[in-house]
């Protein structure tokens, strides 16, 4: 080596050593902090000190977290259940479709004269009867779970408009049902309970059984998956068929909330659900779906709404929020599962 070569090589020494106190500092950081699996919940963290502090008469009450609380429960009911299909490699685009129908269902039926309880346990019938066809179509038709679901979700909102004339429904409404969904337990809303029974039921199922297992084993590699001994069209069936079954529950509990339906309310559902799957993968379990962080993932989407929405925001900024959150969630996760291959 010639004496130019020497300073050079003793020129770029140093801004070695640099970048690799630097790239020890962060990796240092993220050993503590863990962001590479908790961002979402120190961005949720930072958004509810920032719009507290922005506007804390507005914000920072006591209401207002009963509403998010309350008014998001269903969301996050439908996306957990939505996991469970997607940790399996499938889809279920029919389950905003299902919960509309879910809830004009529980209550046309009250309005005939049934009683609540027996049209509460119908509503559950029929969405486990849709994720059952949903099932069908993709494990014994062999269609792509993507077609089969948009093609039940179209069927299921005629269903719905049919069943309502395309009205809302209100009339002949239990006042115990709706009681049943707007009353506070220690002063939190009655949907925010339900919530955690499902949350807690797919979490034990998903962490600690078999069933779990074969549901992440399917998603992970199908044919390994088989060839283990794994009867894959058997757990695929049933995650769309709990799926829908589970999107069902949210209608009624959406029903119970309002005490009205209109047949074209669950769309509004689809978006933020499958949002807040995605992102959840980003959080607390890398690249998979899991309970945890679609709940934090959801009720950060629903602090960063609320705060845009108390703020004045125009009408279309808290779809055009959730859009964005959705490309990005699912850029996260797509990133992460080809970098882990």
């Amino acid at each position: 080596m010639n004496a130019d070569a020497q300073v050079e090589a003793r020129r770029e020494e140093p801004d070695k050593s640099m970048s690799s106190n630097s790239t020890g500092r962060f990796g240092g950081i993220n050993k503590v902090l863990r962001l590479d699996r908790l961002a979402g919940l120190y961005l949720w963290l930072i958004l509810i000190v920032a719009f507290s502090i922005w506007m804390p008469d507005t914000f920072a009450t006591t209401a207002n977290v009963r509403t998010i609380a309350g008014g998001y429960a269903v969301t996050a009911i439908v996306a957990i259940g939505l996991i469970l299909p997607l940790a399996a490699d499938v889809f279920d685009l029919s389950v905003a479709a299902t919960l509309g129908f879910a809830a004009c269902l529980v209550l046309e039926l009250q309005g005939n004269g049934i009683n609540a309880a027996v049209a509460v346990l119908i509503t559950f019938i029929v969405g486990l009867a849709i994720g059952a066809v949903n099932g069908l179509l993709v494990v014994r038709f062999h269609m792509n779970s993507f077609i089969a679901t948009l093609g039940m979700s179209s069927i299921v909102l005629a269903l719905t408009l049919w069943l309502t004339g395309g009205q809302q429904v209100f009339q002949g409404v239990s006042e115990n049902f709706v009681a049943w969904g707007q009353k506070n337990i220690w002063g939190i809303p009655a949907p925010v309970f339900y919530l955690v029974a499902i949350a807690a039921i797919v979490w034990y199922v998903l962490e600690f059984t078999p069933a779990g297992r074969y549901i992440y084993g399917t998603g992970g590699n199908r044919q390994a998956a088989r060839l283990a001994g794994v009867r894959v069209d058997r757990v695929i069936f049933a995650s769309l068929t709990m799926s829908s079954a589970i999107a069902a529950i949210a209608g009624i509990v959406l029903a119970a909330r309002l005490g009205a339906a209109s047949p074209e309310q669950g769309s509004a559902y689809l978006i933020p659900a499958f949002t807040a799957v995605f992102l959840g993968a980003t959080q607390f379990k890398a690249s998979r779906f899991n309970v945890l962080g679609t709940l934090v993932a959801v009720y950060l989407l629903a602090t960063g709404v609320t705060g845009i929405q108390l703020a004045g925001a125009e009408s279309f900024v808290p779809d055009l929020f959730n859009g964005l959150a959705l490309i990005v969630a699912v850029a996260i996760a797509s990133s992460r599962g080809k970098g882990r291959r």
